[in-house]
């Protein structure tokens, strides 16, 4: 009897310890699963296997391109000495345009401080760019008495076949004609454009479908702050959850004859919160975009376009507005091959200490009303960070979009740390929080620093894995904007990143070359020039992606107008629906792959 129990006992200790042994094995992969990043373990080092494993890799290139460029922050009034890395936090951008029609993407960086230079890199296709803003007229922006760079985006305002710029500040607005490539001129004065604004997010849409893109323009401190020349102290937030003091958000009608008008309150764009991003995309296919508005210190907001002649805002009703967080960034992408765009908006999170996570906004439709879900978690891509700019793009081609995610506010001094003395602050009343005075210095400490980007890779199976560390390298800067573009034409998406007080880095992607690809370049006729607003769905192999093209997106960065598609194996497409913005369908059947279809609306 007593050896009989001694077995059992032993017989008990073995299946424990194959169980435990078991565990141990799959550990590995439910830490995985729960991270949204693979273990180190089940990842081969080698870079060329990791290509094989994940598809591509990201080589850094910006020295062998010949883009050497370091963002500068604005140096601002005395008063914000003691706290100015945390005023100063923002300006480096990025922004994709074909300026001069030569079928290569060229890139256009801003700078933020008194007497630097924005920068515009010329593709000379062979690899390289050349440096071309002061000959062309696009460097000298950030002076005394007229602001400093926040940002760019293009379009064609005028239709005549070629990107035109606009500049957001702080400070006095931008907008320069493109002089068919040849040169830009400042066409400002007679825009009828502010004065002045301090704002940190602008995109182009075409809101009232009449072939004319429009302007919308968030503002980011009340356009009446001279950040330069400050007459009172209490100019900051007044909350850090329903905070309204901030500046306003404008909409600039296109009259046609190279002047705007501002048309914000008619069309019922009356908010003052602290507005960091916008997005547009025509959610309900009527034919007229809605707005997407990210805002610090509070709500993000969701407005229904209403046939073009004013907006209504519906974030409770879709949910959006539901919780006050810290957005920061707008992105759209068909993650799960629907149809549909969900919309990304980062916020911060800083394990415990604040984690307020990202946002993964994906639409339903009951009842012919909007609804979306936050799937954020579910989908492993809620926690990144003090995350900014984020970006959808297919970096492996296996036709399903990935997700880059800018990360890291302000890197001082390694071990010290500012959240304390920060969240002291932020917790307080009114009187407390806006005035510039009661803020503790930060004598160089660090804030959420030292963060490393992410790279989410999309399984195609509703969750997403972080790769960066294995496909890109373990960089940590204090990166704001974040551009995808295929630079050299190779049927690839290259991730450009501006990084605030630091260098632009330009990512190279090398894919598996077996792997297919099919791009399109839209322009139009009917529709605004630059087709801004068009979605275009691919059909192949039982599934479908849409794709819009967008007039800037992201947090204060612009992709490449061209709309990329990866395929994978896939060896044909069925057809590609294309849905212009006057609301006219064109149907493309079995398309060449590997390709760059340049298509021209039909009248």
């Amino acid at each position: 009897m007593t050896n009989v129990r001694l077995s059992s006992r032993k017989l008990n200790i073995k299946i424990a310890a194959a169980f435990l042994f078991a565990g141990l094995l799959l550990l590995p992969i439910y830490l995985e699963h729960l991270s949204g990043k693979p273990d180190k373990t089940l990842v081969d080092k080698d870079r060329g296997r990791e290509k094989n494993r994940f598809g591509f890799s990201l080589e850094e290139v910006s020295d062998q391109a010949g883009i050497i460029f370091t963002h500068q922050s604005p140096l601002l009034d005395p008063e914000f000495s003691h706290i100015l890395p945390q005023i100063a936090s923002m300006g480096a951008s990025v922004s994709v345009s074909d300026f001069n029609n030569d079928g290569w993407n060229d890139l256009y960086v801003t700078t933020s401080r008194y007497g630097s230079k924005n920068a515009l890199y010329r593709n000379l296709k062979d690899g390289r760019f050349e440096e071309v803003a002061d000959r062309y007229n696009v460097a000298d922006l950030n002076r005394e008495g007229t602001g400093v760079s926040m940002g760019s985006v293009w379009a064609d305002f005028n239709n005549d076949g070629f990107e035109d710029l606009f500049i957001y500040k702080w400070g006095k607005p931008e907008l320069f004609r493109n002089e068919q490539g040849k040169g830009f001129q400042n066409v400002t004065a007679k825009s009828g454009l502010p004065s002045w604004l301090n704002a940190n997010t602008a995109i182009w849409l075409d809101y009232n479908s009449d072939g004319l893109v429009d302007l919308f323009v968030g503002g980011y401190f009340p356009e009446e702050v001279d950040l330069w020349h400050l007459g009172k102290t209490t100019i900051l937030t007044e909350s850090f959850e329903y905070a309204q003091n901030g500046g306003r958000n404008y909409l600039f009608e296109n009259k046609g004859n190279g002047t705007f008008l501002d048309v914000s309150t008619e069309a019922g764009l009356t908010s003052t919160r602290w507005t960091l991003a916008a997005g547009a995309v025509d959610v309900d296919r009527d034919g007229y975009p809605e707005l997407i508005v990210a805002n610090d210190y509070g709500i993000d907001q969701f407005y229904h376009n209403e046939d073009g002649e004013r907006f209504v805002e519906m974030s409770t009703e879709t949910t959006i507005g539901f919780s006050p967080k810290s957005g920061m960034n707008v992105s759209l992408g068909d993650t799960y091959n629907s149809g549909e765009f969900g919309l990304y908006i980062s916020n911060i999170t800083e394990e415990g200490v604040l984690l307020q996570g990202n946002n993964h906004w994906v639409p339903k439709f009951e009842n012919n009303r909007i609804i979306y879900e936050n799937l954020a978690r579910q989908n492993g891509i809620e926690s990144g960070g003090w995350s900014y700019g984020a970006q959808f793009g297919d970096l492996n081609n296996d036709g399903f979009q990935d997700l880059y995610v800018a990360n890291g506010f302000i890197s001082g001094k390694m071990g010290t740390n500012y959240w304390y003395d920060y969240s002291k602050v932020t917790g307080g009343n009114e009187s407390i929080i806006s005035d510039i005075r009661n803020w503790p210095p930060m004598n160089g400490r660090s804030h959420s620093g030292y963060q490393h980007n992410r790279i989410w890779l999309n399984s195609g199976k509703s969750f997403f894995y972080d790769v960066a560390e294995y496909v890109a390298g373990d960089q940590t800067f204090d990166s704001r904007s974040v551009a995808m573009a295929d630079l050299w034409n190779r049927g690839v998406l290259d991730v450009i990143v501006a990084n605030q007080n630091n260098r632009l880095l330009v990512y190279k992607n090398d894919v598996a070359p077996e792997i297919n690809w099919i791009a399109f370049e839209l322009k139009g006729t009917k529709s605004n020039q630059s087709a801004i607003g068009a979605v275009v769905t691919l059909h192949w192999d039982s599934q479908s992606q849409s794709q819009v093209v967008t007039g800037g997106i992201g947090f204060s960065s612009q992709n490449q107008r061209r709309l990329h598609f990866g395929l994978g194996s896939s060896t044909s497409v069925n057809r590609v629906e294309i849905l212009w913005p006057g609301g006219v369908t064109q149907v493309i059947d079995q398309p060449e792959l590997s390709t760059i279809h340049r298509i021209e609306e039909t009248r």
